[in-house]
């Protein structure tokens, strides 16, 4: 770092619920639930965070979710939680100790605010493009609310050090103990402690680089606010920081990002499985395939499974090519199918891995869907990878679980 770069990471006065309030308050992030899921989830909640994050719910269904009113509707509900004392402030900036636990598994992370300039400057790598208006969303939310409420997940690299701090921190009364969807426990501590601040921060600031892994639309509408504010003379507060989560990459758990697709493409089912042995070698399978290593995946056609493993002799050596995900679209989606951009085409979904293979069973069964490909998860190592070199992965390449919740803490920008 040269002298006048600002720090990685630095500690802040985080808005968060009352103790007591917490687990009336969290809840599932804005963009893992369609608007009617929203509605049902937050009924009867008049303190879920889906008030902030989803707040066309509280406005006819008419209503488009991305239309001024929702931001206006997002801003006073968000200013209620202020005013009725069930958001506080933290009067002194600090770090936060943010634990989650999934049945066996466990990890455990810095709650912060990342440098914009870090993130222009890649030391906060990329892996992913955004979409525009998924972006102007974010930045109309921000701007609403004058704050950043969705945390984005980062992780780094093997630091046994930080790992020890963050361990030791991560003791006492929590400010938030929260059992929510699926299982899932949230846990945070507060870290006010001045010597244990400045260690931690001497830490992250020795690490090379972070690495970006949900929340490329929220960092990136972060950098267009900063950008906004310093070009017009605005005031910064806060925005030449971003809320994020840093977990040890290690400690991070990707499952897999499958798809379905809504037809052939006007082949029919045994012309296609001859097309697609031309890169793959088929056998059938007698149960729902879970590819268990990279070059493999399970394809669920005409109520039959089948495993598919790339031939040798397709399988490039660039780290973006070689995923799984990237070989599926060059020899498949593309090629046979016809399916060429994946953020646009209405002809492919994607299921996060938590749904399950049966997930995908049943939306071909139903027949609003033909086929559906079981994908082997990313491993986070390969995504750095991808990162490091100054790639992209395709879309929709990574599904971390368990999710950050929204509303445990949240980063004003005054």
């Amino acid at each position: 770092m040269l002298p006048s770069d600002p720090p990685l990471i630095r500690p802040f006065c985080g808005l968060r619920p009352r103790s007591s309030d917490a687990a009336a308050v969290v809840a599932p992030p804005y963009d893992v639930l369609s608007s009617e899921e929203a509605r049902l989830a937050a009924q009867d909640k008049p303190l879920s965070f889906l008030h902030i994050s989803k707040a066309e719910i509280d406005l006819p269904s008419t209503v488009d979710p991305y239309s001024s009113a929702v931001y206006a509707r997002s801003a006073s509900n968000f200013q209620q939680l202020i005013d009725t004392g069930v958001l506080i402030r933290d009067p002194q900036p600090c770090y936060y100790v943010y634990r989650l636990q999934m049945a066996n598994h466990v990890q455990t992370g810095l709650v912060t605010v990342a440098s914009v300039a870090a993130y222009e400057a890649n030391r906060i790598c990329k892996h992913e493009f955004t979409r525009p208006d998924k972006e102007d969303d974010r930045v109309r939310q921000i701007e609403a609310l004058n704050a950043q409420t969705g945390p984005v997940l980062l992780a780094h690299p093997v630091s046994q050090t930080a790992e020890r701090l963050l361990s030791q921190a991560s003791f006492g009364q929590p400010v938030a103990d929260v059992a929510a969807d699926h299982g899932v426990r949230h846990t945070v501590w507060r870290i006010d402690d001045a010597q244990l601040m400045t260690r931690i921060s001497a830490v992250f600031e020795a690490m090379p680089r972070l690495y970006i892994a949900d929340g490329h639309h929220r960092s990136a509408a972060a950098s267009r606010v900063a950008a906004h504010r310093q070009a017009s003379g605005v005031a910064m507060g806060g925005a030449d920081y971003f809320l994020a989560v840093i977990f040890p990459a290690s400690q991070m758990l990707i499952m897999d990002y499958n798809r379905v697709v809504r037809d052939l493409n006007g082949l029919s089912v045994e012309d296609f499985l001859t097309a697609v042995g031309e890169s793959y070698l088929i056998g059938s399978a007698d149960c729902p395939v879970k590819p268990d290593r990279p070059g493999v995946c399970g394809m669920y056609l005409d109520r039959r499974w089948y495993r598919l493993q790339i031939r040798p002799e397709r399988l490039p050596a660039d780290p973006v090519s070689r995923l799984d995900v990237s070989l599926l679209a060059e020899h498949i989606l593309a090629p046979l199918l016809g399916i060429v951009d994946l953020r646009r085409d209405t002809r492919i979904d994607f299921v996060g891995g938590v749904r399950g293979l049966g997930e995908l069973e049943r939306r071909v069964n139903s027949g609003e869907m033909k086929a559906a490909f079981a994908m082997c998860p990313t491993p986070i190592g390969e995504l750095m990878a991808v990162a490091d070199s100054g790639q992209v992965m395709p879309p929709k390449s990574t599904w971390f679980e368990p999710k950050l919740a929204d509303g445990l803490v949240s980063h004003l920008l005054d």
